[in-house]
Parts: structure tokens; sequence; C-alpha cells
């Protein structure tokens, strides 16, 4: 892998040591050998659903291997660059990253089986605009040298003229759109309403829940179904989570229930069964109104995660807190505001569930204000109407905390990053990180939103996707290094018209644009 680079770069320097500083740079020649290429053949956005991808088909008349190099237009930290492990006399290369409206410059390199080089072929990719419905991507700040690897995934709310389907993106560190879908012409998934919106699967491609119909779909990039799980007698809602074993946890309403977004279900990924279900009402106390009056609507679960340690699940409900339950749906903690908790629908006082908060030299909090979150303590805030629970590899828990009607007054317009230490076998909570409280009203996002820990630089994703303070809605994704809350990188995305006139997206992520 290293002597392929390494020579492909040995070709860049060449050009450029060999023009003048006035010159213009001459097209490169392809270099490949007399009779390897057989045939070939470009194809942009084959199925119709990804139109910054293409595919190369290549014949050969010996058994090669691809490299594949985008070049960008902002230097070497912009090209996309993929090596391709599959061998044989015919290949399909498939290409993502191309730039919108663009005539696009794709090199691809041959290798034989035994590595040796056997020359380069160049590609021009003309591609069309962007669609309307995208947004204007601001760069505010970033530390390329910093920054974790890859390019930033949206999954985008935004529109113009067509408020559906919603449209996944990824963008680099400059700003441009380099691959999205569009579903507006797919028989199945026109009306796409995927809430929190796709994430990357273990095998690389990409899954998301739809509500219209309601089932989770794998995709590859581009937008070809591969495979579908349904969930007959329940409808989805916010979240599908891919478990460490390959199922499915999806936060649903379970039809003619009453209540609505209070069950969680997990689906067998290779049976397509639905084996387990969470019933919250009787895990829960259904009739807590402290954070809200709807009866129907009681504890809005936006997220669900797993916990392998102890394989459990950790919801988020939006109204009520977070809650720690086994896979029999025994409650083990609820992290949240002390006050007005009651019994459980089957009995249980759910008071002995309650996290104990600490200070930042390990001493419980005894302020009954601050148990009952009508007051902050100078090192701990509890959550308020949080998204986006996850477990870190420390055990910790990470969430957005959205920060709506903090204190129960609104104390402040601001949300945060967050990190808590707990200890459930002494049942307390200790805040240890967090960042957002210092910039206020610019990020603060009274829904949706998301954050990601990046542990390979040790960062944190912070992606307020509802901002309404400035003159017109916009979303952030903000890179931080936890070590010292530095911004590493920060960009602004800014839709043409807002979902419901708030949401630009649910969720970013920072992900390599091949999966390997």
């Amino acid at each position: 892998m290293r002597s392929r680079i390494v020579k492909l770069t040995y070709v860049f320097i060449f050009i450029v040591i060999s023009c003048q500083k006035d010159d213009i740079v001459p097209e490169i020649t392809d270099s490949l050998i007399d009779g390897l290429l057989i045939k070939d053949k470009v194809t942009l956005d084959p199925l119709g659903y990804a139109p910054l991808s293409a595919m190369i088909s290549l014949e050969t008349n010996e058994v090669v291997s691809v490299d594949m190099l985008i070049i960008g237009k902002n230097g070497k930290d912009s090209d996309v660059f993929q090596s391709f492990s599959e061998t044989g006399t015919t290949l399909e290369i498939p290409i993502h990253g191309l730039y919108a409206d663009f005539e696009n410059t794709v090199r691809l390199t041959f290798f034989n089986a035994n590595g040796t080089d056997l020359g380069f072929k160049t590609y021009k990719i003309k591609t069309d605009p962007l669609i309307s419905d995208m947004p204007l991507i601001v760069i505010n700040k970033a530390e390329q040298n910093q920054m974790a690897q890859g390019m930033t995934l949206v999954n985008y709310y935004g529109y113009d003229k067509n408020k559906n389907p919603f449209r996944p993106f990824m963008f680099d560190a400059f700003g441009d759109i380099r691959w999205y879908l569009n579903f507006i012409k797919h028989p199945r998934l026109k009306n796409l309403h995927f809430d929190n919106g796709p994430q990357r699967l273990a095998n690389g491609n990409f899954y998301f829940a739809s509500r219209e119909p309601d089932a989770i779909y794998e995709v590859d990039h581009f937008g070809n179904v591969l495979n579908t799980w349904e969930m007959p007698g329940y409808g989805f809602h916010h979240e599908a989570f891919e478990k460490p074993n390959g199922n499915f946890l999806v936060s649903v309403d379970k039809n003619d229930a009453g209540t609505i977004e209070d069950y969680i279900i997990e689906i067998d990924r290779n049976s397509k069964q639905i084996i387990r279900e969470w019933d919250l009402n009787i895990s829960l106390d259904n009739k807590r109104t402290t954070l809200t009056d709807n009866a129907i609507d009681w504890i809005h679960v936006n997220g669900v995660s797993y916990d392998e340690s102890d394989d459990t699940i950790i919801i988020s409900g939006r109204t009520q807190g977070v809650v720690k339950l086994t896979a029999n749906n025994e409650v083990i903690w609820i992290m949240g505001s002390h006050k007005d908790w009651g019994v459980a629908g089957n009995g249980e006082d759910l008071n002995q569930f309650l996290l104990q908060p600490l200070d930042a030299a390990g001493t419980p909090i005894a302020n009954q204000a601050v148990l009952d979150g009508d007051e902050n303590h100078p090192d701990f805030e509890w959550n308020w109407y949080q998204h986006a629970t996850k477990v870190l590899p420390n055990r910790n828990i990470i969430l957005f905390d959205n920060g709506h009607n903090r204190n129960f007054m609104g104390a402040g317009s601001y949300s945060r990053a967050v990190e808590y230490k707990v200890d459930k076998e002494n049942g307390t909570i200790q805040q240890v990180w967090q960042y957002g409280k210092e910039r206020g009203n610019e990020t603060y996002s009274r829904i949706v939103s998301d954050v990601d820990y990046l542990e390979v630089e040790n960062h944190m994703l912070f992606s307020p996707g509802a901002i309404v303070s400035g003159a017109r809605p916009v979303g952030k994704s903000i890179e931080v290094d936890m070590t010292n809350n530095t911004v590493i990188f920060e960009a602004t995305i800014i839709p043409p018209k807002a979902f419901a006139d708030k949401i630009t997206f649910h969720r970013t992520e920072r992900l390599p644009l091949y999966p390997n």
C-alpha cells in the first residue's frame, strides 16, 4: 500500500517542478502500458440516487487491482484516495466524492498481481449542479492537521422546493458537498423520513429507518437498497441502533397502544423477527408530568443505545430523563431531576433508582434544590430535554443537553455536550466534562441535535441542529478538543428553508467517505 502512494506522489512532484511559476500546468499524459485496458466505461449516478457518484467499469487483459484518486480543488487535503483490494480482469470501481457542477479529474492507477505499477489513466467526469434543496456550508474554522479524518455526514432535514424526502450528504473540510442521496424518484423511499438519520453499519454500508413505510433499510453509497427489516405491529420514530451482534434496537410506537414513543423493540438481524419488546409504561411512570402534560406522548423517546458491558439499553426520554434498563425491562438507574418520581407501572418505587450527584471532589451534593433541578451546582447540572445519549469506551455517558426549560424556568439559553461518570453500584453520578455553555445562544438548540466521541483524537463532535437565535435557522457541526475545549473545526450549515422553520438536521457524524 505504501509503495503505491509514494509512487503516485512522485508523479505530482514532477509535474510541479517541470513547470515555471507562470506556466499553465499541462494535462498529464496517461501512462498505462499498451494493451492492458481492453474496455472501460464511466457511468455517472448509475441508479439515479447519488448525483456525486459514478461507476467505472473495466476490462483488462491481465489480473489487476486499482487505486483511485479524485483530485481536489483545495490541494491534497481535499483529494479523495481509495485503494481497492479486489483483483480481476473485469472490475467495477465505485467513485464517490465528486464535486457538483464541475469537471472532476479522476485517476485510476493499475497494479498487477505482484503489485507492480502498470501506469494510470485519467478520466474527466462532469457533474450537474446541486439540487436547490441543498444547503450552503460556511467553514468557520478548520485546523486541518488536528481534525479527525474523514468527511462530515449530515442527516439533512432542510429543503427548498421539495419537503420530502430527507437527504443525507457528506461535506469536506472546505465546505464542499462531495456525496449525497436523493430518493425523490425512488419507488419506496420517495417520502423518506429517517428522523435521527443514517449511520454506518459494521459492514460499511449505511442504514436508517423510515416511517413511510416503517422499516430499517440498508443502502450502499449509490442508494441501492440491499436489505430491509420490517416491524409489523409497530411504527418507527427516531432511532435504529445496530448492536455489536448485528441486531437492531428500534424506538417505536406500538399500534393501537393509546400512547406513543414509549416502546423499544429488538429485531434479529438474520431472522428479521422481533425478538424482544420494552414497554416503558410498565417499567416507568407514565403519569409523571413534571416536564410535560402530554399524556399520550409522555416520554418522547428520542434515542436508544446499548451498553455491551452489562447487556443493557440506555434510553433518552426527552420529557422524563435518561434511563438504563435490563434486557427484561427492569430499571437500573434514572438520570435526571429528582422531582416528582412516583410508582412504575409494575408497582416499583422509582425513587430508589435516582442517581445521587457528586461534586468535583466526589462528595454527595445534598442541596435538595440541586437534586430537584431547581438550581445548578457549580460542579453539576442535570440533563434537560436531552438527545443522543451514548456510552463512551470508559463506560461514561455522553449526551446532548438541549437545555430547554432548564431549572423549570428556561434559565439561560444554552446547550451542552456533557460527559457524566455513573457508578451503578453506588448509584452516583458526577459531571466530568462539558462544552457549549460558554457559547450561549449561538449554539442553543432546543430540539434535535447530537454529540459523538472521536476516540482516536479524544475530540467531541458537538452538533446543534436547530439554532434559531440568528437571522435564519441554521445548524452547526463543531469538533472540540476535550483536553482544553479548543474548537478544532466548525461549520455552519444553512438550508434554503429549515424543516418546520426550525430544523436543519438531527445529527452529524465524522466518517471516512469510503468505509475502509
